[in-house]
């Protein structure tokens, strides 16, 4: 009893606490972010749709800082959020530079969506190459720096590089797969609301 009573009474205090509590917030504000960006893409997409497969490609970031982390033992401390912020950023972009070439395939060339989508990975990977592997390497300094401070800036790096090396290699092979499975969900959901709209004009007319 005596010992389960002070259990409840500890708590953490100074740095550890700031860092509790400053976690407690932080999935908040991804979400909000995520939020966000979804809300932005959809406007200027005008599509409810594709914002999703833009999206799709952060959870490889994700998944590839924090096995990063893992694999070389380092806490995930505030910087490393802050990489992991970062990369929302940094690689949504690779989403944004296949989709937005598909469509423009689709509309301006009248391509499939299979064909648009396989273009735009043949033709855009050089470029989504060239701009992952020049943030990438601008963050080995971070990573490999020593000195005052490096173990401050060292979880930052490493976050960036892991989630931006696993997007890397995964982006071209996952996003076609979302952007085919939700265009077709797409395409079946429009159908639906036409048959639905159809009976009703039918019987607006015959009245």
């Amino acid at each position: 009893m005596i010992f389960s009573t002070v259990s409840r009474a500890v708590s953490f205090q100074g740095n550890a606490s700031a860092f509790q509590s400053a976690l407690k917030g932080t999935p908040v504000l991804i979400a909000a972010a995520l939020v966000v960006i979804y809300i932005i893409l959809g406007v200027l997409y005008e599509n409810a749709v594709h914002p999703i497969t833009i999206l799709s490609t952060l959870p490889s970031a994700g998944i590839g800082a924090l096995l990063l982390l893992m694999a070389l033992h380092i806490d995930l401390a505030m910087t490393a959020l802050l990489g992991i912020i970062l990369l929302i950023g940094i690689v949504k972009k690779n989403g944004i530079m296949l989709v937005d070439f598909a469509l423009d395939a689709e509309r301006n060339e009248g391509l499939k969506p299979e064909e648009s989508i396989t273009k735009a990975c043949l033709l855009r990977f050089r470029p989504i190459l060239m701009t992952t592997m020049a943030a990438l390497l601008g963050a080995v300094p971070l990573a490999v720096g020593t000195g005052t401070g490096a173990e401050l800036r060292q979880p930052l790096g490493y976050t960036i590089i892991g989630g931006l090396a696993l997007s890397q290699i995964l982006t071209p092979f996952t996003t076609p797969i979302v952007y085919l499975h939700l265009d077709r969900l797409s395409a079946m959901l429009k159908r639906m609301r036409r048959d639905r709209s159809t009976p009703d004009l039918a019987g607006a007319q015959a009245t």
